[in-house]
């Protein structure tokens, strides 16, 4: 899902994290308004990414691997397993299972929506790359060309018995901007977005795919070309632009919005394209769009509000009225404005947008990259990832709240509320946090989706920790969160162990009182105070509790985990060290190992490996992506990939004991990087498009790259300056007006020529 590089997302499986020693019902401290909590509600997920609620009370929730998991009610613990796709779906980078819905009818009708990236090019069998994607021909390089798959499944109680493929789709060359979301209008329709499948790095029109021999260049065959002819500008249809397809033939679902039977996966007779014999326009509603990850329908309408994924400048939320038909103008416009990049490489799809007025509609509210959504101090700016979209429409919140649009940011980790104006429709001017950041830099988490649940109250989606939340309304007296840490939580008996109470808090700043269940049996009183101590000398696995009880009477409780007679596994990488630097596509061979004071050494089942790409905005505003995992191996390989600059990797091992601890240990891998000049001549023009998303840029200027990295960069074709005319000629490397560079090991300089006329 790329959701984006830079986010990116942040998608680390939780049963790869070492054991926790602070249990916390709500996983991050946050700040949110008067009378707000945020709790959890379900922890222990791998990646999830949808939730829904049943009117049944059961609560679905789709995982990134593939799987659907059931809840019988938010109160149950332990989930059963809905459906199993694994072995369908592409689980790599942003690629997995992303969109879940219920028939409105659900369970009386008894149909589960899936929306996912299959492991096969369109019309294929999965698996072909099995959660993984090797070079040749490399994720970001080539690509591995997968499709998108939208299924109906039939439940049998809480099982799926069947899987009725309605849509094969969506071709998709590069990791991200994958398949996106599910929902179920008022008017019965089945509406479905997916993204352009299109590369993050650098401007795409449909010209990547031959950098390895035996590649085939354009492999999802856009036009005007075909499977295996590289495209050129300004007459390419591909890549990005498959987001404007409705304009071409023919015509694919990427980077629309489809309006469809749900019985057929067909399109509606009355939607705007339905007199086409095309029947992939038949089913489109609304297109120009990068990576529509997640949309929602205003109440008491028929109106779809769309939150796209930007590319480095700015995150849109998009209304699409009903009639449809709308274009949104990527990748020719981002945010109001032209995108720097595609304008200068000449694409006669861009120009005819341009030179048509009113021919693509602006985003009814954008947020710059570079500017916070809600001022305050400490509020979030740079990376972004717009990620999360939903209505309230009453309940317990304040009335205020009432026509709210809450949206969220899995790389800013906050959620915020666009309150309704005289008009009743979102008021761009009338922001507010709902969940924020605080002092120390917590905040929503990383959520990936944000749904209304029973009683009205938004319930959202931590995917990077595995959790669900639901935030909570008190008009009154809102009871204490409990917050306990142990130091150790393992070890040989006898084990003596510290706690502290010390974090737990009160939303109106009531003092606390202490109550310890220290053995782990359900009665309290143990021990009183903030912090406490007990000694456990019998072998086994204890869950002592700490309840707070605030001066009204209302109390908070949490729990951790003491494993006593165990101690957790000692993992080794042996290679790489932290003194490789990589490459873009180098293969790099890990190895690792694991001793275990009870076990003796681990054996290669019980080791995983996870390969994470660290992408930072800036110095201070980094954050993780999960590239691939290696699972039950004690060694193997894996290919640099291919990412903006500054980023490195990291190399996780965990070893899990045969009683289910856990530990970790990671190394860091930092890349060769090399600097880049570009200049023109005469000098002070601009050059555009080099990089991650560059805007138009004065020359002389440098830029630093990974060795090996792809870089887009654009001459355009006249420019003036002082009341001169300047024509582009040449390039120094001898590339196209528009090209991709592949960065050299060493200092280069690029000078792009123009002729006075």
């Amino acid at each position: 899902m790329r959701l984006r590089p830079r986010l990116k997302t942040a998608l680390l499986t939780l049963a790869l994290l070492a054991p926790a020693v602070v249990a916390v019902p709500a996983a991050h401290a946050a700040v949110l308004p008067p009378n707000f909590s945020d709790r959890v509600v379900f922890s222990g997920l791998t990646n999830p990414t949808a939730v829904r609620f049943a009117d049944d009370g059961r609560v679905f929730v789709a995982q990134k691997n593939g799987v659907v998991k059931v809840f019988d009610n938010l109160s149950d613990p332990t989930p059963t397993t809905f459906a199993d796709l694994s072995a369908s779906v592409h689980d790599f980078w942003d690629r997995g299972l992303l969109g879940l819905e219920l028939h409105p009818g659900f369970p009386a009708n008894p149909y589960v929506y899936v929306l996912y990236a299959y492991d096969a090019r369109i019309g294929g069998t999965a698996p072909t790359w099995g959660d993984a994607c090797p070079t040749p021909p490399g994720p970001t390089t080539d690509g591995c060309l997968v499709s998108g798959r939208l299924s109906r499944l039939t439940a049998s109680g809480n099982t799926a018995v069947n899987e009725q493929v309605l849509i094969n789709d969506w071709c998709q060359q590069y990791p991200s901007h994958s398949v996106g979301a599910l929902l179920f209008g008022r008017d019965g329709a089945l509406y479905v977005t997916g993204g352009d499948g299109a590369s993050f790095n650098n401007v795409d029109y449909g010209q990547y795919g031959n950098f390895y021999a035996g590649n085939q260049a354009n492999p999802c065959g856009d036009p005007p070309g075909s499977v295996g002819t590289a495209l050129t500008s300004p007459s390419a249809q591909g890549g990005a632009l498959r987001s404007q397809s409705p304009r071409r033939t023919p015509v694919t679902l990427d980077g629309a919005v489809l309006r469809l039977d749900p019985a057929t996966g067909q399109g509606l007779p009355d939607n705007p394209f339905a007199s086409s014999a095309d029947p992939n326009l038949r089913r489109v509603v609304g297109y120009g769009l990068r990576n529509p990850f997640r949309m929602t329908q205003r109440p008491g309408s028929d109106e779809l509000w769309i939150g796209d994924v930007g590319w480095g400048g700015w995150e849109e939320i998009n209304r699409l009225v009903p009639g449809g038909g709308r274009n949104f103008g990527w990748p020719c416009y981002e945010g109001a404005a032209r995108q720097s990049g595609y304008e200068g490489a000449g694409l006669t799809m861009c120009a005819q947008l341009y030179n048509t007025p009113g021919s693509v509609a602006a985003p009814y509210y954008a947020y710059s990259h570079n500017a916070c959504v809600v001022s305050y101090t400490g509020c979030r700016t740079g990376s972004s990832s717009i990620t999360g979209i939903a209505f309230y429409n009453g309940g317990s919140y304040p009335a205020a709240y009432n026509g709210a649009l809450f949206f969220g940011d899995h790389s800013r980790n906050e959620i915020w509320a666009m309150m309704p104006g005289a008009n009743g429709l979102p008021d761009p001017a009338q922001r507010q946090c709902l969940v924020c950041v605080d002092s120390s830099g917590g905040g929503a988490g990383h959520p990936v989706d944000l749904e209304i649940g029973p009683g009205g109250d938004l319930f959202y989606v931590n995917m990077d920790n595995g959790t669900i939340h639901h935030i909570v309304h008190t008009a009154a007296n809102q009871s204490p969160t409990a917050r306990v840490s142990a130091n150790p939580t393992s070890g040989s008996a006898p084990l003596t162990v510290n706690f502290s109470g010390t974090a737990s808090t009160d939303p109106e700043g009531g003092a606390l009182t202490y109550s310890w269940d220290l053995d782990g049996n359900g009665t309290f009183g143990d021990a009183t105070g903030a912090t406490t101590s007990r000694t456990y000398t019998t072998a086994g696995t204890y869950t002592p509790a700490l309840r707070v009880t605030d001066p009204q009477g209302a109390t908070g409780t949490a729990t951790v985990t003491i494993t006593v007679g165990n101690t957790p596994p000692s993992p080794v990488i042996d290679a790489p060290s932290g003194a490789v630097r990589w490459k873009v596509g180098d293969v790099v061979a890990f190895s690792g190992r694991a001793g275990d004071a009870q076990d003796g050494a681990v054996p290669a089942a019980g080791l995983s490996w996870t390969l994470l790409v660290d992408h930072c905005f800036s110095a201070a505003d980094c954050h993780e992506h999960v590239v691939q995992t290696f699972n039950g191996v004690a060694s193997g390989q894996f290919t640099a990939p291919d990412h903006q600059y500054p980023s490195s990797l990291r190399l996780r091992l965990t070893a899990t004991d045969s009683q289910g601890l856990s530990a970790s240990t990671t190394v860091r891998l930092e890349p060769q990087t090399v600097l880049l000049t570009f200049k023109t001549n005469p000098g002070g023009l601009r050059l555009s498009g080099l990089g991650f998303n560059e805007s138009a840029r004065t020359t002389p200027f440098s830029v630093t790259v990974i060795v090996g990295s792809a870089n887009s960069v654009s001459a355009p074709e006249s420019q003036v300056v002082n009341r001169s005319t300047y024509t582009f000629s040449s390039w120094s490397d001898g590339g196209a007006k528009e090209h991709t560079i592949i960065a050299p090991s060493v200092p280069t300089t690029y000078t792009a020529y123009y002729r006075k006329r």
